[in-house]
């Protein structure tokens, strides 16, 4: 039976990267952005539709994203659907589904600026092994290709 777990988005920062560590130093950052769709309804009347996503980024990729990412700005991601359970202080079961990031390109400047000569870094993740458990890879210079 095949199977497959990709997602292409493009969307906006709706707020700033949150990084932080895990016991062991990983670094992990959380991306939350805005993906929007135009369409017409039944009427012919233009309609915008928008989509909340949360994009997870480990290692070296989430250092960059921290450095690089603020608010507004557009981004380019390849990953994957993951899913979370966790059981809350007051014992409530939580789940959520959020994209593990493979790549990131950061696509401009915040909405209603301009990029000045800043270098727009993509950042390529390593995959994490069939077992889920996180790859920890040195991203060297050469994995992050440079657009101006």
């Amino acid at each position: 039976m095949a199977s497959l777990n990709k997602v292409l988005l493009i969307g906006n920062l709706t707020k700033d990267p949150e990084l932080r560590y895990t016991p062991n130093g990983t670094a992990v950052t959380n991306l939350r952005i805005a993906v929007n769709r135009r369409f017409k309804d039944r009427t012919g009347e233009l309609k915008e539709d928008t989509c909340f996503v949360t994009v997870t980024a480990w290692d070296k990729q989430a250092e960059i994203c921290n450095q690089y990412l603020q608010k507004g700005r557009q981004i380019f991601v390849e990953g994957i659907l993951q899913s979370r359970s966790w059981e809350t202080t007051d014992k409530q079961k939580r789940s959520t589904i959020d994209v593990r990031a493979e790549r990131i390109q950061f696509l401009g400047g915040p909405k209603g600026t301009e990029v000045s000569g800043e270098a727009i870094p993509e950042v390529a993740a390593a995959k994490a092994p069939s077992g889920g458990d996180v790859q920890e890879d040195v991203i060297s210079p050469e994995d992050i290709a440079w657009e101006e």
